[in-house]
């Protein structure tokens, strides 16, 4: 998971814009930490802070096309780049990576090359020759990048946000499924789908096992590799079916003569919780299913209490949801780092193409269940994809999330929602049914549990008397007068507000942040499904009264 600055149009001597970008460049280090590479010429800067897992040898960032031309700074991995060299096969290419085929497809295709892409990815691509540029996001953006101009309007693009803050007046989200190319006023929309509306998806049957397949597909894509990898399993659905599918495509194991299996390439798989969460038996139990090589972590409430600082500073949101996942996901990123692993698989997505969340189990008609995915789908980027970037990248960890790559996207949402509504049905029923067989029925039919309820009950309950001690009665009294940006309606909320705006004032800043009242990971608009969830709002999956089977106050 690499990172990168660019400064675009500026107008210093060579030298000068080329020392900023690397001085930019190094506040995004922990997301690069195996290499640096620079590029400065008239009015461009770019440097490119490196994890190297495709070509870790020849790889390096800025790549320039043979003639010098085309300059490319990129985080991502594009998975179908071997079909890319086989179409270009007179193409000069001078590395492996499989972020070099962007060059020939941008001659070949110009700004339109972003629909020619199966992967994840944010890049700033210059042509030299003719003086223009490129800057684009993959379509739910699984990649961050922000944008900001100077004092003397020169365009800064970066991974971060925070490189971005100290030289630009302002900040914002470069949003997903856009391209930005010189001479245009903003970034415009590229990725448009039928089944954005519903008259779009085909009222057909449901196919488990196309489902199936397609899913198994995306996985062995997104296994593209040159260094140890893993997946992170918290004994969910999500993540149990992503790692019984990398399990059967990884079974390749070097074994000893009466020896346990050696560790590479044997798939190794993460979890953590409090002690005696239900998450890490669960996973311990889909782990020795599998046969993975298993590694559950322990933290407590008081770790990640000691650890909200750093998170919040990593993640570049207050957002009280992506904080509570987020904090046990970066205490694991840690754990995973010190073992030498450098890219894992995770279960982000799931939830949005299915329904999983248990507000879901409200929505009154198909309709309104399939316009909320949709909505679910277009605010990833603020919210889980962020999250699982973020935490990760913060020691150096590439996460990559199969749920969300476009074939299997197109997939998952032109099955009509009267497959997917749960009601009276469990959630998510149809990709249970997909993979039957596929794990121990006790985890295959598990209730949802969001991860930040799973890693177990106590942390939320301890977050929350945490924030009850340290934040006073009148400071939330007059939270309005010092956060009119983002202005928290709670304790715990406060605290963590407090916290992005030491590192973070400007409001701009605290404007890329999404607010809003939440059921269980719901969207504003959802609360309109059932009284009880203006009266109760929380983003805990508990909050979900009659469905959570420990749900508050039952």
């Amino acid at each position: 998971m690499c990172g990168f600055y660019g400064i675009l149009d500026h107008t210093q001597p060579i030298a000068e814009g080329r020392r900023a970008a690397l001085r930019h460049a190094r506040t995004l280090r922990h997301r690069g930490p195996d290499w640096t590479g620079v590029y400065a010429a008239e009015g461009v800067a770019l440097a490119h802070e490196r994890l190297a897992i495709v070509d870790p040898h020849h790889g390096s960032q800025p790549l320039v096309s043979p003639d010098g031309q085309l300059v490319l700074a990129v985080n991502g991995e594009i998975y179908d780049h071997a079909a890319h060299r086989a179409r270009f096969a007179d193409w000069p290419f001078t590395t492996a990576s499989d972020c070099e085929v962007i060059l020939p497809l941008y001659r070949a295709h110009g700004a339109e090359l972003v629909h020619h892409l199966r992967g994840m990815f944010a890049f700033v691509l210059v042509d030299r020759g003719t003086g223009d540029w490129l800057i684009a996001r993959d379509p739910l953006g699984i990649i961050p990048l922000y944008f900001g101009r100077d004092a003397q309007g020169a365009l800064h693009v970066a991974s971060e946000m925070k490189a971005l803050l100290p030289h630009c007046e302002a900040v914002q989200a470069f949003p997903p499924g856009h391209v930005w190319a010189k001479g245009q006023a903003a970034p415009q929309r590229w990725y448009e789908r039928p089944w954005m509306a519903l008259e779009g998806v085909a009222d057909a049957p449901a196919d488990p096992v196309a489902l199936r397949e397609a899913l198994i597909d995306s996985v062995r894509a997104h296994l593209m590799s040159d260094v140890p990898y893993g997946v992170l399993l918290s004994g969910g659905l999500d993540s149990s079916v992503v790692a019984a599918i990398a399990a059967r495509l990884a079974e390749r194991r070097v074994e000893a003569d009466g020896q346990a299996p050696a560790w590479w390439p044997r798939l190794h798989s993460f979890s953590i919780g409090l002690a005696g969460s239900p998450d890490l038996a669960a996973a311990a139990q889909v782990a020795e299913h599998l046969g993975t090589a298993h590694h559950g972590f322990e933290f407590t409430v008081q770790e990640g209490i000691d650890a909200l600082d750093e998170v919040i500073g990593h993640l570049e949101t207050f957002d009280v949801t992506t904080v509570r996942a987020s904090t046990p996901m970066y205490l694991m990123a840690r754990r995973i780092k010190a073992m030498g692993v450098k890219m894992v698989l995770s279960g982000e997505g799931s939830d949005e193409l299915f329904g999983g969340y248990l507000y879901f189990h409200k929505a009154p008609s198909d309709a309104e269940f399939h316009a909320e995915t949709v909505r679910k789908l277009g605010d990833l980027h603020q919210f889980d994809c962020l999250r699982a970037n973020k935490s990760m990248a913060a020691w150096g960890v590439e996460c990559r999330v199969p749920f969300l790559d476009t074939r299997f996207v197109d997939h998952a949402m032109g099955v009509h929602p009267r497959h997917k509504r749960c009601g009276d049905r469990i959630e998510k029923h149809l990709l249970r049914e997909a993979f039957q067989g596929w794990l121990p029925e006790a985890v295959l039919w598990r209730q949802k549990e969001q991860f930040s309820d799973g890693v177990g009950y106590r942390w939320i309950d301890g977050l929350k008397a945490h924030a009850e001690r340290v934040v006073s009665d009148r400071q939330l009294a007059e939270a309005a007068d010092r956060f009119p940006v983002g202005t928290p309606k709670t304790k715990e909320a406060y605290l963590y507000r407090a916290i992005f705006a030491k590192r973070y004032p400007q409001a701009s800043a605290a404007a890329t942040v999404p607010t809003g009242d939440s059921i269980a990971c719901s969207s504003p608009a959802a609360l309109a499904w059932d009284a009880s969830f203006r009266a109760s709002a929380d983003p805990s999956g508990r909050a979900v009264a009659g469905v959570h089977r420990a749900a508050y106050g039952g």
